[in-house]
């Protein structure tokens, strides 16, 4: 057997419809604990809160929900790598006491470029998503030594569960092709190059642990179809096991993306 035929590969169409008839309807959304202002604040030391998290699945349970997409980043395991896993692991437990599957989502292309571990601003009233980072940030984005520790990440989360059957799916990168206007002045010039070439390997990291869950990143920008999609929505489309995608639209485009 040759080392290409070994590597775990793409899920198959059979494989993946099989897996999302197994799901039976899923109802969820975002979820971030309401003392947290991003995804480092909700799961670091001191104000990682199961108290909070087991009465807030709750809530959602009781409103019909059955999953939830939960933002980690890599500076959580940079920082404390067996304390940040024991927390995810408490957290997966407390959402299976509620029937709710989280989806994890490991990196981000939203909001701030410059996250910062430890003790997090306070958020600005009336601003949407005031507080939330991006993973990685932009001076950990193009730093060649710590694709090690991306890699690492990855493979220590994704293995942590990869045969868990309480954990939903691997969402990759969210949006990894958003520019992130608002933060223009700080923005690397060179962020869509440097994404494009990681999203492959992020994908083939994940996959080289064998997870029972689907991988997968949701497309949102520009044509998804054939010759016109983007590079990096390619990436996400030929590398997903299943597909996910990002609406902001009214119904009508909705129903469009579904098409």
């Amino acid at each position: 057997m040759s080392r290409a035929d070994a590597e775990p590969s793409r899920w198959s169409a059979e494989r993946a419809n099989s897996w999302y008839q197994a799901q039976g309807w899923l109802v969820g959304s975002n979820f971030i604990t309401s003392n947290a202002i991003n995804q480092l604040e909700m799961f670091q030391p001191g104000s990682y809160d199961p108290r909070r998290i087991d009465t807030e699945l709750g809530w959602a349970r009781s409103r019909g929900l059955n999953s939830a997409r939960v933002f980690l980043h890599d500076q959580l395991w940079a920082q404390d790598a067996r304390g940040f896993q024991s927390r995810l692991g408490q957290f997966v437990s407390i959402a299976a006491r509620h029937r709710i599957k989280p989806m994890f989502v490991l990196f981000d292309s939203c909001w701030d470029p410059m996250p910062k571990a430890g003790r997090q601003h306070p958020p600005k009233p009336g601003v949407h998503n005031s507080g939330w980072v991006q993973s990685p940030g932009a001076e950990r984005l193009g730093d060649r030594r710590y694709i090690r520790t991306m890699h690492d990440y990855v493979t220590a989360v994704v293995g942590q569960f990869r045969n868990d059957d309480r954990v939903l799916a691997w969402d990759l990168w969210n949006e990894p092709d958003n520019p992130a206007k608002d933060y223009q002045s700080v923005e690397r010039d060179d962020k869509q190059e440097l994404v494009a070439d990681l999203l492959p390997q992020v994908f083939q990291w994940a996959r080289a642990v064998g997870p029972r869950q689907p991988l997968t990143s949701g497309v949102w920008h520009g044509s998804w179809e054939g010759s016109q999609r983007s590079a990096i929505s390619g990436i996400q489309l030929d590398n997903a096991d299943v597909n996910t995608f990002h609406c902001y639209g009214d119904p009508a485009t909705f129903e469009s993306r579904i098409g």
